[in-house]
C-alpha cells in the first residue's frame, strides 16, 4: 500500500448515468445499485479520465492509501469483460432461423390520410422489425442509404407525436443507455456505421442524466467508424416538450483517441 491518486465518487451526488464508464479506459468503474463504483483500486490508474464525463460532479480524485496501480491485472479484467460482453455477430443475408424478436423484417408504410377527421387512427410509420438495438442485425438491408433514428426507447412514451415528426421515413433503434450496456451499444454503432451508408442520424432522448449515455455512445461510434455522418440531437422533457437548444445539427468528425495508465 503507498499513497497515490486515486478517484472518489461521492455516492448522495452520482445518479447513475453512466457516462463515467466508458470513459474509464482501465474499466474500474461499474454501475452497481444505481451508482457508479471503483471495483477496484488496482484497476484505478488515477488519471481522472472519467472526470469530464460526470454531469453531476460527483467524481473526484483525492490522495489516499491505496493499492499500486497493476497495468497485468487491468489485461486481464478488460479481457475478461470482453469475453463476457455479447459480440455483434455480421450477418451475410436477412435469412432467419430463431426467435421470432429478431426476426428481420420490412414493411410498407401506408400513405398519409389527407382529409381525414380527427377521429381517424394513426398510421404507424414503422418500416422493420425489430428495432431494438441489440436485436437489430449489423447489415440489416432497411440500413443502407438511410437516415437512421436512434431513439432512447423512453421518448415514444414522452413525445405524442413520435411517428409523425421523428419516425417517418427513417430506419430506427431503440435502447436504453441506463439499463443496458452502454459500451456494446457504441461497439454495436460503430459495426452498423462501418458496414452501411447511413445518410443522417436523429437522436432524440430524454432530458435525464442518464440518457446522455446514448448520445456519447453515438457519437464515440461515429468517430470510431471513420465517417463523417450528420447528427442531429433532440433532447425531450419528461413532460413531452422539445428543448430547443439541443435542436442542432451538427457534423461529427473522425478523433483519435488516446489510451492512457
Amino acid at each position: 500500500m503507498a499513497t497515490r491518486k486515486i478517484v472518489k465518487i461521492d455516492e448522495e451526488k452520482c445518479t447513475g448515468c453512466g457516462l463515467c464508464i466508458p470513459n474509464c479506459a482501465e474499466g474500474a468503474l461499474q454501475i452497481v445499485g444505481g451508482k457508479a463504483k471503483l471495483m477496484s483500486e488496482k484497476f484505478c490508474d488515477g488519471l481522472g479520465a472519467c472526470l469530464g464525463h460526470c454531469p453531476e460532479d460527483a467524481i473526484t480524485v483525492i490522495e489516499r492509501e491505496a493499492e499500486e496501480f497493476d497495468e497485468k491485472a487491468v489485461e486481464a479484467h478488460l479481457h475478461k469483460q470482453k469475453e463476457a460482453r455479447p459480440q455483434p455477430k455480421p450477418q451475410p443475408s436477412p435469412i432467419f432461423t430463431g426467435c421470432p424478436s429478431s426476426r428481420a423484417m420490412q414493411f410498407k408504410v401506408p400513405e398519409t390520410r389527407t382529409g381525414s377527421g380527427s377521429a381517424a387512427p394513426s398510421e404507424s410509420q414503422l418500416a422493420h422489425w425489430p428495432v431494438q438495438l441489440k436485436l437489430v442485425p449489423v447489415n440489416a438491408p432497411y440500413f443502407q442509404d438511410a437516415d437512421l433514428l436512434i431513439a432512447a426507447d423512453c421518448v415514444p412514451f414522452a413525445y405524442p407525436d413520435f411517428h409523425r415528426d421523428f419516425l417517418k421515413g427513417k430506419a430506427v433503434v431503440v435502447g436504453c443507455p441506463k439499463l443496458d450496456d452502454i459500451q456494446y451499444y457504441k461497439e454495436k454503432l460503430t459495426e452498423i456505421f462501418k458496414a452501411n451508408s447511413i445518410k443522417s442520424i436523429t437522436l432524440p432522448h430524454m432530458e435525464v442524466p442518464c440518457c446522455f449515455g446514448l448520445v456519447k455512445a453515438t457519437e464515440d461510434a461515429i468517430a470510431a467508424s471513420g465517417k463523417n455522418i450528420p447528427l442531429k440531437k433532440v433532447k425531450i422533457g419528461i413532460r413531452g416538450d422539445i428543448k430547443p437548444e439541443e435542436q442542432v445539427e451538427t457534423t461529427q468528425r473522425p478523433r483519435i483517441f488516446a489510451h492512457s495508465h
